[in-house]
């Protein structure tokens, strides 16, 4: 047995497992981190992130690093069979109250490395790669871990695991754990290129005015074949195809059926093909995302159609959202009961984006003329009566869970605007819990309830810290006088009167050790 005692080992140092380990070390936390590769993956895969997991990097400390590597874009574009426009989730001219862009393409590879440098900051993370769980057994104080390196057998101790070892999870299937099924799976041939010149579109109608198509994931709604073509990195761009019934899928993936799918985008264009594979887009989420001290967290939990981008954002949120309870935990300052909230908060909030992204799938996917020229009238006839938004849209407020529930904002993405000296609001209070006073005098009656909140806890009066008014906004819009945010930047509620009582109903939410004094 490793002398080695960790408070947490994740399973999987793809780019939830890389966030889940930094977020864990940013904490102060022990961490083992075993990957079954050498390196990052060397393909892309996920290609899409949002202004949440920007946010969730710069809580760490990576945004400086990350977002140079990042290509922020302007939304979603959807088309009809016609060629015209059938729903726009644009966000060009948009304000940012994150902080961030909506929608940013990455090149995973580059992402991936830049995650796992960043675990060297750390002196408490254990990086092993080329390492394979093999096994586990969990006690009351633990889990044993069963590991190999090329060979090498090994067993080390974790007090916490979450694995985030991907679609296929041995974890998963070791505890026994069944998905249940959306009953979405159509399958879809990926193209990555690298591409010298803008990618050529069909005539289009109806494409809003500023409106740049290289700038958007445009989605080709035609029953001839769905397809999808989004911005990539730097020169990458890539397309997705919808396979048509009795097409074998190796087959097409050979480089001249790939270049006829590409032709009309490309014929003239100068461009490297970087990989062609096929996948299935599955609707599914785990019917639980814990055994004991296990946790199921990215795809190992969930897989969703890519339509709206949100694939890997979801692991990132459930990373997020689990983290700061562990350290509470591991800390000694809440009961483990606090950790029940992690599957009552993500599965509802999952399943809410996967079933819109099943929900679009279903349309992108109709094959049949007939039906897809009603559903393209239906689409227009409901942008028309103002039923728009951007994608960031669709991600709910959690409404069970870690939350004063009854309070206006409760379970909200909390704003970020930036502040008098251009910080963002984040790298100015930190993203600990935070107590957001509409005015001084709010703020100076909040003061002895914050010193004594059990947890540390910063105080941001939003009359001094000298944003744009974006907090202040916040606040009225809800009638509120005090919002308390959670380190993963989710409202946990809001008062109109008393501070003393949100924080109170907070130290009891979060089953605290130490008593709050009012």
């Amino acid at each position: 047995m490793s002398s080695a005692a960790y408070d947490v080992a994740v399973i999987g140092c793809g780019p939830v497992g890389a966030l889940a380990a930094n977020i864990a070390a940013t904490a102060g936390l022990r961490v083992l981190v075993i990957d079954r590769a050498d390196g990052p993956h060397p393909l892309p895969r996920a290609v899409h992130l949002d202004h949440e997991m920007m946010r969730l990097f710069q809580s760490v400390g990576l945004d400086a690093v990350l977002a140079p590597a990042m290509r922020e874009t302007e939304g979603h574009l959807h088309i009809g069979a016609d060629h015209g426009v059938i729903r726009y989730m644009g966000t060009a001219g948009r304000p940012k109250p994150f902080g961030w862009a909506n929608d940013y393409f990455f090149y995973q590879p580059e992402l991936e490395a830049l995650l796992r440098d960043g675990l060297a900051r750390f002196d408490g993370v254990t990086l092993r790669n080329g390492t394979e769980l093999t096994g586990f057994e969990q006690d009351a104080d633990g889990v044993t871990l069963h590991l190999d390196h090329r060979g090498t057998t090994d067993r080390v101790r974790a007090r916490w695991v979450i694995a985030c070892d991907g679609a296929r999870s041995m974890v998963r299937k070791t505890l026994g754990i069944a998905l249940d099924d959306l009953h979405f799976e159509e399958p879809w041939l990926v193209v990555d290129a690298e591409v010298d010149a803008p990618v050529r579109f069909p005539a289009l109608t109806g494409v809003p005015e500023g409106a740049d198509l290289q700038q958007l994931s445009v989605m080709m709604c035609d029953p001839a074949r769905p397809a999808t073509i989004v911005p990539g990195r730097g020169t990458i761009r890539r397309w997705e195809f919808m396979l048509l019934p009795g097409e074998d899928e190796a087959a097409m993936t050979r480089p001249d059926v790939v270049a006829g799918l590409l032709a009309p985008y490309l014929d003239g264009v100068p461009h490297r093909l970087l990989r062609a594979a096929t996948y299935r887009f599955h609707g599914l989420i785990a019917e639980r995302w814990r055994a004991g001290r296990v946790f199921l967290a990215g795809d190992a939990a969930h897989q969703t159609p890519p339509f709206f981008g949100q694939g890997m954002c979801h692991g990132m949120r459930d990373v997020a959202n689990l983290m700061w309870k562990l350290a509470l935990v591991i800390g000694d300052q809440a009961d483990p009961r606090l950790l029940d909230s992690y599957q009552v908060e993500r599965d509802p909030h999952v399943r809410a984006v996967v079933s819109a992204a099943v929900e679009a799938g279903r349309y992108i996917c109709e094959l049949d003329p007939v039906r897809a020229a009603e559903r393209d009238v239906a689409m227009r006839e409901r942008a028309r009566s103002g039923a728009t938004g951007t994608a960031a849209d669709l991600i709910p407020a959690y409404r069970a869970g870690i939350v004063a529930n009854g309070t206006a904002g409760a379970g909200e993405r909390f704003v970020q605007p930036r502040v008098a000296n251009g910080a963002l609001l984040d790298g100015v209070t930190g993203s600990g819990w935070r107590l957001v006073a509409i005015d001084s005098v709010a703020a100076d009656a909040a003061r002895p309830a914050v010193a004594a909140a059990g947890v540390p806890m910063t105080l941001v009066d939003a009359a001094t810290i000298g944003d744009d008014g974006t907090l202040a906004r916040w606040l009225q819009a809800r009638a509120a006088r005090f919002v308390l945010v959670r380190p993963d930047a989710y409202v946990f509620g809001t008062s109109d009167g008393d501070a003393a009582a949100l924080i109170a109903r907070m130290h009891d939410a979060l089953g605290l050790r130490m008593a709050v004094v009012a």
